[in-house]
This record gives structure tokens, C-alpha cells and sequence, in this order.
């Protein structure tokens, strides 16, 4: 499908750069639309991870502050680990470094389990989800997450067959972890289907080794 780029310019740039675009894109009959102007919210790729406790079967999450949620509703919200990829770093890598500040917990081996974009129309931020299980061996640091960054962060634990009230209930207010634990549910399911049969790596590769 073509896109035909009018005019491109920068309304705002600091902690996310917000972009003016001007342009003209391919219809579905084959034509081209009319002149449209669209935003979009750039502020790069994130990181996730659905922390699974093995030995405890709860999941690992997060409780903090969310100013943009407080001007809707409350403002503290349960949500996956997660942070921004910085330049020129992988994913995985920015996943592991916001798992030690702000859960304490070291995942070596992390596994892809889904990229998506979480407001399309809106920004061009993708998530990059992964599975991070962990023991009580793999605790390394406090957590509660970067004092430099202001952040104020509270482990607050899941029981894996509890997903699903709590997601009933309301609880769940965050799309990535919405994500990230209607996945897990899934995979719970399946593993306890009758036949016994076992799913595959969540990233769909032969190994279960990272992507991205």
C-alpha cells in the first residue's frame, strides 16, 4: 500500500517527540485519499515481562503512579515490569535491566512471547513482551525502581489461578498487562488439557531462544 508523505514537523520534543504529519495514503479500492494531517506520539519501543515466580505459581507485578491515568481514574495502577528501550539497546537487554530496578530480580533467560503496538492510532511505540520466570535465587538487588527517575515501585504478587478474577474484577486496567496475562492464562489451559501435550517456546522458534 502507498503512502505519499506531504509534510513532516516536529510540534513538540522532550520527554516524547510529538510529530505532525501531513500526507496521502492508498485507499482499498486503489485510489489515493483526500490531503489528511495525523499526530503521532514518538517515544520509542518498551520492554515487558510477565515474571513468573515458579516456585511460589504467582505472577510478579508492579504498583506505581500514573499521572496520565490520575487525570481519568485514581492513578495507581497494577502493571507488568516494563521501561523504555534506549538507543541502540535490545529489548531484552532493557527488560533485564528494569527487572533488577525495580522487582530486584535477575531473568537470564528470557523468552519472546509478542511485539505489538499498544495505541496505534496514536503512537508508533511498540511493546516488546517476554516471559521471565524466576526463583528466590535470582533476587539480586531491592527493587522499588530508579530513585534518579522518581519512581516509587511496589511488588504486588498474582497467584496464576487467580488471573482470571482479577482480570472479571477490574483490577487489570493495563493493556500490556492485559496482554501478557490473558497469555499466560492461555498457556496455563493448555498445558492442562487432557492429552498431557506441552505448548511450545512462547516465541515460536525451535529453541525458545530470545528474539527480537
Amino acid at each position: 500500500m502507498k503512502v505519499d508523505l506531504v509534510d513532516r514537523r516536529t510540534v513538540y520534543d522532550g520527554f516524547v517527540r510529538l510529530e505532525e504529519a501531513t500526507l496521502r495514503h492508498e485507499r482499498f479500492d486503489g485510489s489515493m485519499s483526500d490531503e489528511v494531517t495525523r499526530l503521532n506520539v514518538d517515544r520509542g519501543d518498551s520492554a515487558a515481562a510477565v515474571v513468573l515466580d515458579v516456585d511460589a505459581g504467582q505472577v510478579i507485578l508492579t504498583e506505581q503512579f500514573r499521572y496520565p491515568a490520575h487525570t481519568a481514574d485514581g492513578g495507581w495502577i497494577l502493571e507488568l515490569p516494563a521501561g523504555s528501550v534506549k538507543d541502540g539497546e535490545e529489548p531484552a537487554e532493557a527488560m533485564k535491566r528494569e527487572l533488577v530496578e525495580e522487582l530486584g530480580y535477575e531473568a537470564p533467560n528470557l523468552r519472546h512471547v509478542s511485539t505489538f503496538y499498544p495505541s496505534p492510532g496514536a503512537s508508533s511505540e511498540r511493546i516488546w513482551l517476554y516471559l521471565a520466570e524466576v526463583r528466590d535465587s535470582d533476587r539480586v538487588a531491592e527493587g522499588g525502581g530508579s530513585a534518579d527517575e522518581g519512581e516509587d515501585i511496589r511488588a504486588v504478587p498474582l497467584p496464576v489461578d487467580r488471573i482470571p478474577e482479577a482480570v472479571a474484577e477490574g483490577r487489570i486496567r493495563d493493556a500490556k498487562t492485559l496482554v501478557g496475562l490473558l497469555w499466560l492464562r492461555d498457556r496455563a489451559a493448555r498445558r492442562e488439557e487432557p492429552d498431557g501435550s506441552a505448548d511450545g517456546p512462547a516465541d515460536g522458534s525451535a529453541d525458545g531462544s530470545t528474539q527480537r
